[in-house]
């Protein structure tokens, strides 16, 4: 298992790498700017994005007496220590660890880079090259998909979709699209018919995420119903501006209706 583990650390390593030399300006969000001051956040970022290459690709070449890994495990101590000290000291302060990301510190962040001291070390066992794994690199979608279910970087790609179709299938507005309308537009007609109204004092959020289905545009919002954690979907019709066309569900996180207002009145 060892002899795999150069692979997937070092694939993480370069992306990880990428993603601060794209964006040298996420710097800003994370507590570098507390801990080493404002001038050295930046070159301190980007160093760390440099150090990452090296090993990197060191991984994924040829081992050197395995210097690299013990090198990977001694660079994710780092990044633990780093995540617990945002979370404590600078709880605002983003991760910055792989991508824009506007998200704090959370445990998920932290469980990452555990995942990430536990490959660094299980790397050191590694007593020949990772391409020698054999079916032992299956073991590594395994350990890719764990990765990527603690990036909140990626939660764009699986996570926001996923949570969109479920709302597809559960909320009873379902089943109907033109993305012509601004957002901006559907919001005011949301925000001026009856059943804002009616579920305004449930709503924990502004607009969680949208989409376009035939002849109707679905907003939602995150909510809280009876002290359940609930999704409020709006449907707003793009042929009637009326504000009393809006309709309005609230759907429990089991995907079961929790409230649903039948007559919404104009006042």
């Amino acid at each position: 298992m060892g002899t795999a583990q150069p692979l997937l650390l070092g694939l993480i390593l370069l992306w990880s790498a990428y993603a601060k030399f794209r964006s040298p300006d996420q710097a800003d969000r994370t507590a570098l700017p507390r801990l080493l001051g404002e001038t050295r956040a930046k070159p301190a970022y980007l160093s760390v994005a440099g150090v990452e290459t090296l090993i990197g690709l060191a991984l994924l070449l040829p081992p050197v007496w395995a210097l690299e890994a013990f090198a990977a495990v001694a660079l994710s101590v780092g990044f633990v220590g780093f995540l617990i000290y945002s979370k404590v000291v600078v709880p605002q302060a983003s991760c910055g660890c792989a991508g824009k990301s506007a998200k704090p510190v959370g445990t998920r962040a932290i469980a990452r880079a555990l995942l990430l001291l536990a490959t660094s070390v299980a790397a050191t066992f590694a007593a020949t090259g990772w391409w020698s794994a054999g079916a032992g690199l299956l073991v590594l979608v395994v350990e890719a998909a764990a990765f990527a279910m603690l990036s909140a970087e990626l939660d764009r790609y699986w996570l926001l979709p996923l949570r969109r179709f479920r709302i597809r299938l559960s909320h009873p507005y379902a089943g109907t699209a033109s993305g012509t309308t601004p957002l901006a537009a559907t919001q005011r007609r949301v925000l001026l018919s009856p059943a804002y109204r009616a579920v305004d004092g449930l709503l924990r959020s502004d607009i969680h995420d949208y989409w376009d289905d035939d002849d109707w545009r679905f907003v939602s919002y995150a909510a809280n119903y009876d002290g359940r954690r609930a999704t409020a979907v709006f449907a707003v019709p793009h042929q009637d501006s009326a504000p009393e066309s809006v309709r309005v569900a609230v759907v429990g996180d089991d995907g079961l209706t929790l409230y649903r207002p039948t007559v919404l009145a104009t006042a």
